[in-house]
């Protein structure tokens, strides 16, 4: 993986834990993702309708978490990473919702007041990661969301490829530029921990509902 050399290696450190951190705590090998992707027969259209509108609920709605952070940082570089974020985001969040209107209605499942529950909880979670005072903590929150979403992304573009939807162009924050605002919005142990946090948090978020989404599938089997 190519890094940018002028980053120092203090923050090299930081920036390599988090990407790091996504590849190993992130969505990409969640057996339920893993499952989704592969997955045909009768039951296809109905499981990958349930993962999208999931999504939607936790990462449609506008302010997400991008700008919720962006709200409460001060200028300098990481507020103009973030903007760059914010506008890239917006995209994929307009393509999530318009998808979730694809795909039709949520699944009829059991347990419907246990999965808003645990929806709002997650929601709060991730507001809260947003709001965090913590100097790296948000930062740390916003950089795993991007390094994580291309993971789900492509179960996104298998529900729109299903449906015959156009599928928009990627054009989130690459890796490099997630090094230099780590580099950037870090300086030393305290926000270098306060990043992992966050970090942390917001792929315990995305893994929750992977595994809520599971739940989910066996209770409309049984």
């Amino acid at each position: 993986m190519a890094i940018n050399q002028a980053v120092d290696r203090t923050a090299m450190t930081a920036a390599q834990a988090q990407l790091a951190r996504v590849e190993a705590e992130g969505s990409a090998e969640h057996s339920y993702r893993l499952h989704l992707m592969a997955m045909t027969g009768p039951n296809q259209a109905r499981d990958l309708a349930d993962a999208v509108h999931l999504f939607c609920s936790l990462y449609g709605r506008h302010p997400g978490l991008i700008e919720l952070a962006l709200n409460n940082c001060p200028a300098g570089p990481v507020r103009d990473w973030l903007k760059e974020a914010s506008d890239a985001y917006e995209r994929e969040r307009l393509y999530l919702v318009r998808l979730t209107a694809s795909v039709g209605p949520l699944p009829s499942t059991p347990g419907a007041a246990e999965t808003e529950a645990a929806l709002v909880a997650a929601r709060h979670a991730i507001e809260t990661l947003a709001g965090s005072e913590r100097r790296g903590c948000a930062l740390g929150a916003a950089t795993a969301l991007m390094s994580d979403w291309p993971a789900i992304r492509a179960l996104l573009d298998r529900a729109a490829d299903r449906v015959g939807m156009q599928i928009p162009v990627l054009t989130l924050p690459d890796q490099p530029s997630i090094v230099r605002v780590i580099g950037d919005g870090t300086d030393g142990a305290p926000s270098e921990r306060a990043l992992g946090f966050g970090g942390e948090q917001l792929l315990l978020q995305n893994r929750g509902l992977f595994d809520l989404l599971e739940a989910r599938a066996a209770a409309r089997i049984d």
